[in-house]
Protein backbone atom coordinates (compact mmCIF):
# COMPACT_ATOMS: atom_id res chain seq x y z
CA UNK A 1 0.00 0.00 0.00
CA UNK A 2 1.07 3.20 -0.88
CA UNK A 3 2.27 5.57 1.98
CA UNK A 4 1.24 9.24 1.03
CA UNK A 5 2.77 10.85 4.16
CA UNK A 6 6.24 9.12 2.97
CA UNK A 7 5.29 9.87 -0.83
CA UNK A 8 4.52 13.51 0.39
CA UNK A 9 7.47 14.02 2.35
CA UNK A 10 9.85 12.99 -0.24
CA UNK A 11 8.12 14.66 -3.14
CA UNK A 12 8.42 17.87 -1.06
CA UNK A 13 11.84 17.27 -0.53
CA UNK A 14 13.40 16.08 -3.93
CA UNK A 15 13.99 12.63 -2.58
CA UNK A 16 11.34 11.68 -5.05
CA UNK A 17 10.95 14.02 -8.39
CA UNK A 18 7.76 13.72 -10.98
CA UNK A 19 9.24 15.53 -14.36
CA UNK A 20 6.15 17.88 -15.06
CA UNK A 21 7.87 20.41 -16.52
CA UNK A 22 10.40 18.23 -18.44
CA UNK A 23 7.91 16.08 -19.85
CA UNK A 24 5.85 18.90 -21.40
CA UNK A 25 4.96 17.41 -24.82
CA UNK A 26 3.00 14.63 -23.16
CA UNK A 27 0.87 17.15 -21.51
CA UNK A 28 0.10 19.26 -24.21
CA UNK A 29 -0.54 15.86 -26.37
CA UNK A 30 -3.28 14.89 -23.96
CA UNK A 31 -4.82 18.12 -23.69
CA UNK A 32 -4.40 18.80 -27.49
CA UNK A 33 -6.49 15.29 -27.56
CA UNK A 34 -9.33 16.52 -25.75
CA UNK A 35 -9.62 20.11 -26.89
CA UNK A 36 -9.94 18.53 -30.62
CA UNK A 37 -12.59 16.20 -28.97
CA UNK A 38 -14.30 19.27 -26.97
CA UNK A 39 -14.35 20.98 -30.54
CA UNK A 40 -15.87 18.55 -32.69
CA UNK A 41 -18.47 17.87 -30.11
CA UNK A 42 -19.39 21.48 -30.40
CA UNK A 43 -19.12 21.64 -34.29
CA UNK A 44 -21.67 18.61 -34.44
CA UNK A 45 -23.12 17.80 -31.61
CA UNK A 46 -23.72 21.05 -30.16
CA UNK A 47 -24.84 21.70 -26.34
CA UNK A 48 -27.97 20.33 -25.48
CA UNK A 49 -29.47 23.23 -24.25
CA UNK A 50 -32.15 23.01 -21.47
CA UNK A 51 -36.04 24.45 -22.18
CA UNK A 52 -34.71 28.06 -20.36
CA UNK A 53 -32.69 28.49 -23.46
CA UNK A 54 -35.07 27.25 -25.95
CA UNK A 55 -37.94 28.03 -25.14
CA UNK A 56 -41.07 25.39 -25.25
CA UNK A 57 -43.96 24.09 -23.08
CA UNK A 58 -43.56 22.20 -19.75
CA UNK A 59 -45.23 19.50 -18.12
CA UNK A 60 -45.40 18.08 -14.48
CA UNK A 61 -47.58 14.69 -13.54
CA UNK A 62 -47.64 14.85 -9.99
CA UNK A 63 -48.72 12.09 -7.62
CA UNK A 64 -47.84 9.45 -9.84
CA UNK A 65 -46.09 6.09 -9.48
CA UNK A 66 -43.58 5.84 -11.89
CA UNK A 67 -43.02 2.86 -13.77
CA UNK A 68 -40.00 1.60 -16.00
CA UNK A 69 -42.36 2.42 -18.82
CA UNK A 70 -43.29 6.42 -18.00
CA UNK A 71 -41.14 7.47 -20.76
CA UNK A 72 -43.01 5.25 -23.84
CA UNK A 73 -46.70 6.26 -21.71
CA UNK A 74 -45.81 10.33 -21.22
CA UNK A 75 -44.49 10.01 -25.25
CA UNK A 76 -47.78 8.51 -26.59
CA UNK A 77 -49.75 10.24 -24.86
CA UNK A 78 -48.61 13.74 -26.03
CA UNK A 79 -47.71 12.74 -29.52
CA UNK A 80 -51.90 11.18 -29.90
CA UNK A 81 -52.84 14.74 -29.50
CA UNK A 82 -49.59 17.03 -30.40
CA UNK A 83 -48.15 14.44 -33.15
CA UNK A 84 -44.97 17.21 -33.56
CA UNK A 85 -44.41 18.37 -29.90
CA UNK A 86 -41.27 16.24 -29.63
CA UNK A 87 -41.49 15.43 -26.14
CA UNK A 88 -38.69 14.63 -24.06
CA UNK A 89 -39.60 13.10 -20.46
CA UNK A 90 -37.67 12.93 -17.40
CA UNK A 91 -38.74 12.30 -13.85
CA UNK A 92 -38.50 14.67 -10.51
CA UNK A 93 -38.12 12.64 -7.45
CA UNK A 94 -39.99 9.51 -6.84
CA UNK A 95 -43.82 10.91 -7.60
CA UNK A 96 -43.30 13.18 -10.53
CA UNK A 97 -43.05 12.90 -14.34
CA UNK A 98 -41.58 16.53 -16.42
CA UNK A 99 -43.00 16.31 -20.14
CA UNK A 100 -41.31 19.38 -22.29
CA UNK A 101 -42.17 19.84 -25.77
CA UNK A 102 -41.77 22.61 -28.21
CA UNK A 103 -44.26 25.66 -27.87
CA UNK A 104 -48.10 24.74 -28.19
CA UNK A 105 -51.32 26.63 -28.67
CA UNK A 106 -53.26 27.03 -25.41
CA UNK A 107 -55.44 24.26 -26.94
CA UNK A 108 -53.16 21.80 -27.55
CA UNK A 109 -51.88 22.39 -24.22
CA UNK A 110 -55.33 21.36 -22.91
CA UNK A 111 -55.32 18.41 -25.09
CA UNK A 112 -51.85 17.45 -23.55
CA UNK A 113 -52.63 17.75 -20.17
CA UNK A 114 -55.85 16.24 -20.52
CA UNK A 115 -54.02 13.25 -22.53
CA UNK A 116 -51.17 12.99 -19.50
CA UNK A 117 -53.62 12.67 -16.83
CA UNK A 118 -55.73 9.83 -18.17
CA UNK A 119 -52.34 7.84 -19.36
CA UNK A 120 -51.12 7.82 -15.46
CA UNK A 121 -54.46 7.55 -13.89
CA UNK A 122 -54.52 10.93 -12.18
CA UNK A 123 -56.90 13.83 -12.43
CA UNK A 124 -56.05 17.03 -14.56
CA UNK A 125 -55.64 19.32 -11.51
CA UNK A 126 -52.39 16.71 -10.75
CA UNK A 127 -51.06 18.17 -14.55
CA UNK A 128 -49.50 21.50 -14.24
CA UNK A 129 -48.71 23.26 -17.32
CA UNK A 130 -46.19 26.26 -17.89
CA UNK A 131 -44.48 28.04 -21.10
CA UNK A 132 -40.43 29.56 -20.62
CA UNK A 133 -39.65 31.65 -23.27
CA UNK A 134 -36.08 31.80 -25.08
CA UNK A 135 -35.78 35.34 -23.99
CA UNK A 136 -35.04 34.58 -20.24
CA UNK A 137 -32.68 31.87 -21.00
CA UNK A 138 -30.80 34.42 -23.65
CA UNK A 139 -30.94 37.14 -21.13
CA UNK A 140 -29.21 34.71 -18.38
CA UNK A 141 -26.35 33.62 -21.15
CA UNK A 142 -25.52 37.71 -21.85
CA UNK A 143 -24.63 38.19 -18.37
CA UNK A 144 -22.82 35.18 -17.53
CA UNK A 145 -20.48 36.43 -20.60
CA UNK A 146 -20.21 39.64 -18.95
CA UNK A 147 -19.46 38.38 -15.56
CA UNK A 148 -17.01 36.09 -16.90
CA UNK A 149 -15.47 39.08 -18.71
CA UNK A 150 -15.45 41.12 -15.78
CA UNK A 151 -13.98 38.17 -13.70
CA UNK A 152 -11.16 37.08 -16.07
CA UNK A 153 -9.78 41.54 -16.16
CA UNK A 154 -9.83 41.07 -12.79
CA UNK A 155 -8.23 38.17 -11.84
CA UNK A 156 -5.24 39.47 -14.72
CA UNK A 157 -4.75 42.24 -12.99
CA UNK A 158 -4.81 40.82 -9.53
CA UNK A 159 -2.12 38.18 -10.82
CA UNK A 160 0.38 40.49 -12.47
CA UNK A 161 0.40 42.97 -9.21
CA UNK A 162 0.99 39.74 -6.94
CA UNK A 163 3.23 37.90 -9.08
CA UNK A 164 4.89 40.99 -10.79
CA UNK A 165 4.89 39.78 -13.73
CA UNK A 166 1.85 39.48 -16.44
CA UNK A 167 3.36 35.87 -18.03
CA UNK A 168 1.47 34.24 -14.77
CA UNK A 169 -1.37 35.66 -15.20
CA UNK A 170 -1.00 35.13 -18.83
CA UNK A 171 -0.32 31.41 -17.79
CA UNK A 172 -3.31 31.10 -15.04
CA UNK A 173 -5.99 32.85 -18.14
CA UNK A 174 -4.63 29.89 -20.21
CA UNK A 175 -5.21 27.31 -17.85
CA UNK A 176 -8.65 28.85 -16.82
CA UNK A 177 -10.31 29.16 -20.35
CA UNK A 178 -8.63 25.33 -20.74
CA UNK A 179 -10.64 24.64 -18.33
CA UNK A 180 -14.03 25.90 -18.91
CA UNK A 181 -13.36 24.84 -22.95
CA UNK A 182 -12.75 21.03 -21.59
CA UNK A 183 -15.80 21.07 -19.39
CA UNK A 184 -18.18 22.67 -22.18
CA UNK A 185 -16.93 19.99 -24.80
CA UNK A 186 -17.43 17.75 -22.35
CA UNK A 187 -20.85 18.70 -21.80
CA UNK A 188 -21.48 18.45 -25.60
CA UNK A 189 -20.02 15.01 -26.07
CA UNK A 190 -22.26 13.48 -23.27
CA UNK A 191 -25.59 15.51 -24.43
CA UNK A 192 -25.86 16.30 -21.13
CA UNK A 193 -28.52 19.79 -20.49
CA UNK A 194 -27.27 22.65 -19.95
CA UNK A 195 -29.48 25.17 -17.66
CA UNK A 196 -29.10 28.52 -16.43
CA UNK A 197 -27.28 26.27 -13.02
CA UNK A 198 -24.88 24.64 -15.28
CA UNK A 199 -23.85 28.09 -16.23
CA UNK A 200 -23.51 29.03 -12.86
CA UNK A 201 -21.27 26.23 -12.32
CA UNK A 202 -19.01 26.95 -15.33
CA UNK A 203 -18.38 30.03 -13.55
CA UNK A 204 -17.83 28.30 -10.18
CA UNK A 205 -15.64 26.01 -11.69
CA UNK A 206 -13.38 28.88 -12.81
CA UNK A 207 -12.85 29.81 -9.09
CA UNK A 208 -11.07 26.73 -7.77
CA UNK A 209 -9.44 26.10 -10.68
CA UNK A 210 -7.94 29.77 -10.20
CA UNK A 211 -7.40 28.98 -6.58
CA UNK A 212 -4.72 25.56 -7.31
CA UNK A 213 -3.43 27.15 -10.02
CA UNK A 214 -2.50 29.86 -7.55
CA UNK A 215 -0.96 28.11 -4.78
CA UNK A 216 1.27 26.38 -7.35
CA UNK A 217 2.67 29.67 -8.74
CA UNK A 218 3.32 30.78 -5.11
CA UNK A 219 5.86 28.07 -4.71
CA UNK A 220 7.16 28.69 -7.66
CA UNK A 221 7.58 32.13 -6.91
CA UNK A 222 9.51 31.58 -3.39
CA UNK A 223 11.23 28.95 -5.35
CA UNK A 224 12.35 30.96 -7.55
CA UNK A 225 13.69 33.57 -5.36
CA UNK A 226 15.84 31.82 -3.42
CA UNK A 227 17.42 29.90 -6.33
CA UNK A 228 18.11 33.79 -7.41
CA UNK A 229 20.17 34.49 -4.19
CA UNK A 230 21.97 30.73 -4.29
CA UNK A 231 22.34 30.03 -7.83
CA UNK A 232 21.72 26.55 -7.27
CA UNK A 233 18.69 25.66 -9.24
CA UNK A 234 17.53 26.75 -12.54
CA UNK A 235 14.19 28.40 -13.21
CA UNK A 236 12.70 25.33 -14.85
CA UNK A 237 13.56 22.90 -11.58
CA UNK A 238 12.40 25.59 -9.11
CA UNK A 239 8.87 25.70 -11.17
CA UNK A 240 9.61 21.66 -11.09
CA UNK A 241 10.12 21.11 -7.32
CA UNK A 242 7.20 23.62 -6.74
CA UNK A 243 4.86 21.49 -8.33
CA UNK A 244 6.06 18.23 -6.41
CA UNK A 245 5.85 20.40 -3.67
CA UNK A 246 2.20 21.01 -4.08
CA UNK A 247 1.23 17.55 -5.75
CA UNK A 248 0.10 15.87 -2.56
CA UNK A 249 -2.26 18.75 -1.32
CA UNK A 250 -3.36 19.53 -5.01
CA UNK A 251 -4.70 15.64 -4.38
CA UNK A 252 -6.19 15.80 -1.55
CA UNK A 253 -8.25 19.34 -2.00
CA UNK A 254 -9.46 17.54 -5.28
CA UNK A 255 -10.48 14.21 -3.80
CA UNK A 256 -11.88 16.01 -0.55
CA UNK A 257 -13.66 18.92 -2.80
CA UNK A 258 -15.09 15.85 -5.16
CA UNK A 259 -16.36 13.77 -2.57
CA UNK A 260 -19.63 15.29 -1.67
CA UNK A 261 -20.47 16.91 -4.56
CA UNK A 262 -20.14 13.24 -6.28
CA UNK A 263 -22.61 11.70 -2.77
CA UNK A 264 -24.83 14.76 -4.74
CA UNK A 265 -25.12 13.28 -8.07
CA UNK A 266 -25.78 10.02 -6.89
CA UNK A 267 -28.50 11.04 -4.81
CA UNK A 268 -29.50 13.41 -7.49
CA UNK A 269 -29.48 10.66 -9.82
CA UNK A 270 -31.35 7.84 -8.15
CA UNK A 271 -33.80 10.18 -5.53
CA UNK A 272 -34.43 13.42 -7.14
CA UNK A 273 -33.80 13.57 -10.92
CA UNK A 274 -33.49 16.36 -13.13
CA UNK A 275 -32.94 19.83 -11.37
CA UNK A 276 -30.96 22.60 -10.34
CA UNK A 277 -29.31 21.04 -7.70
CA UNK A 278 -28.12 17.67 -9.81
CA UNK A 279 -27.18 20.31 -12.75
CA UNK A 280 -24.82 22.49 -10.67
CA UNK A 281 -23.17 19.45 -9.05
CA UNK A 282 -22.62 18.00 -12.72
CA UNK A 283 -20.63 21.13 -13.75
CA UNK A 284 -18.79 21.17 -10.80
CA UNK A 285 -17.35 17.88 -10.70
CA UNK A 286 -16.53 18.11 -14.01
CA UNK A 287 -14.71 21.30 -13.84
CA UNK A 288 -12.58 20.41 -10.45
CA UNK A 289 -11.46 17.67 -12.10
CA UNK A 290 -10.65 18.68 -14.92
CA UNK A 291 -9.33 22.40 -13.15
CA UNK A 292 -7.00 19.50 -10.87
CA UNK A 293 -5.39 18.34 -13.98
CA UNK A 294 -4.38 22.37 -15.71
CA UNK A 295 -3.53 23.56 -12.48
CA UNK A 296 -0.27 20.28 -12.50
CA UNK A 297 -0.15 19.94 -15.98
CA UNK A 298 -0.65 23.13 -18.37
CA UNK A 299 0.00 25.76 -15.79
CA UNK A 300 3.40 25.53 -14.58
CA UNK A 301 5.08 24.34 -18.13
CA UNK A 302 3.65 26.65 -19.58
CA UNK A 303 5.06 29.72 -17.24
CA UNK A 304 8.04 27.92 -17.64
CA UNK A 305 8.24 28.06 -21.65
CA UNK A 306 7.26 32.38 -21.49
CA UNK A 307 10.23 32.59 -18.78
CA UNK A 308 12.33 30.09 -19.54
CA UNK A 309 14.27 32.15 -22.21
CA UNK A 310 14.45 35.53 -20.63
CA UNK A 311 17.71 36.44 -19.90
CA UNK A 312 18.10 36.20 -16.46
CA UNK A 313 16.13 32.90 -16.33
CA UNK A 314 19.20 31.93 -19.12
CA UNK A 315 21.86 33.30 -16.65
CA UNK A 316 20.25 31.25 -13.49
CA UNK A 317 20.49 28.47 -15.66
CA UNK A 318 23.80 28.60 -15.86
CA UNK A 319 24.96 29.27 -12.94
CA UNK A 320 22.60 26.02 -11.73
CA UNK A 321 24.23 24.02 -14.78
CA UNK A 322 27.93 24.85 -13.02
CA UNK A 323 26.59 24.37 -9.03
CA UNK A 324 24.97 20.77 -10.51
CA UNK A 325 28.18 19.66 -12.43
CA UNK A 326 30.11 19.69 -9.00
CA UNK A 327 27.24 18.25 -6.74
CA UNK A 328 25.94 15.39 -8.46
CA UNK A 329 23.03 17.46 -10.41
CA UNK A 330 20.47 16.18 -7.72
CA UNK A 331 18.08 18.69 -7.13
CA UNK A 332 16.43 19.00 -3.24
CA UNK A 333 14.42 21.14 -2.15
CA UNK A 334 17.06 22.10 0.46
CA UNK A 335 18.75 23.94 -2.63
CA UNK A 336 15.79 26.42 -2.73
CA UNK A 337 17.16 27.71 0.75
CA UNK A 338 18.99 30.73 1.51
CA UNK A 339 23.20 30.35 1.99
CA UNK A 340 24.08 31.23 5.25
CA UNK A 341 27.58 31.32 5.34
CA UNK A 342 29.08 32.62 2.07
CA UNK A 343 28.70 31.94 -1.64
CA UNK A 344 28.22 28.40 -2.75
CA UNK A 345 29.54 28.62 -6.17
CA UNK A 346 33.08 29.54 -4.14
CA UNK A 347 34.00 26.08 -2.87
CA UNK A 348 33.29 22.61 -3.85
CA UNK A 349 31.04 20.08 -0.95
CA UNK A 350 31.99 16.84 -2.34
CA UNK A 351 33.86 14.52 -0.83
CA UNK A 352 36.03 14.16 -3.58
CA UNK A 353 36.87 18.01 -4.04
CA UNK A 354 37.42 18.39 -0.26
CA UNK A 355 40.43 15.58 -0.80
CA UNK A 356 41.79 17.53 -3.94
CA UNK A 357 41.94 20.82 -1.55
CA UNK A 358 44.50 18.95 1.25
CA UNK A 359 40.82 18.27 3.07
CA UNK A 360 39.29 15.08 4.11
CA UNK A 361 36.10 14.39 4.21
CA UNK A 362 35.41 14.61 7.97
CA UNK A 363 37.71 17.18 9.01
CA UNK A 364 37.23 19.85 11.45
CA UNK A 365 35.81 23.19 9.69
CA UNK A 366 33.55 21.53 6.91
CA UNK A 367 30.29 23.59 7.65
CA UNK A 368 27.62 21.07 5.56
CA UNK A 369 24.73 22.19 3.69
CA UNK A 370 26.27 25.55 3.22
CA UNK A 371 28.88 23.84 1.20
CA UNK A 372 31.87 26.23 2.95
CA UNK A 373 35.12 24.02 3.88
CA UNK A 374 38.08 25.37 5.60
CA UNK A 375 41.68 23.47 5.29
CA UNK A 376 43.23 22.13 8.25
CA UNK A 377 45.98 23.45 9.88
CA UNK A 378 47.54 26.46 12.09
CA UNK A 379 46.24 28.60 9.23
CA UNK A 380 42.74 28.08 10.30
CA UNK A 381 43.24 28.43 14.06
CA UNK A 382 42.09 31.83 15.21
CA UNK A 383 45.07 34.19 15.07
CA UNK A 384 46.04 35.10 18.87
CA UNK A 385 46.97 38.72 19.59
CA UNK A 386 50.72 39.37 19.15
CA UNK A 387 53.20 39.78 22.32
CA UNK A 388 54.16 42.61 23.41
CA UNK A 389 57.87 43.58 23.51
CA UNK A 390 58.01 44.73 26.70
Amino acid sequence: MINFAALGNDLYTGKRSIDFVGRYKRWYLLSGIFILLATLGLVFQGLNLSLEFSGGSEFRVSKVTVSDTYEQTAKDAVTSVAPAAAPEVTTIGSSTVRVQTEKLSDAQIRDVQSSLAKAFGTTAGDVSASFVGPSWGASVSQKALQALAVFLALVAAVMAIYFRTWKMAVAGLAALIHDLFITVGIYALAGFEVSPATMIGFLTILGYSLYDTVVVFDKVRENTHEARGNGRMSYAQAANLAVNQTLVRSINTTVVALLPIASILVIGFLFLGPGTLLDLALALFVGIAVGAYSSIFIATPLLVHMRDKEPEMVELAKKAHRYQARHGGKVLASDAAPVEHGRDDEQPADAASLESAGVGASAPGVVRGTHKYATSGPRNQPRRPPKSRR
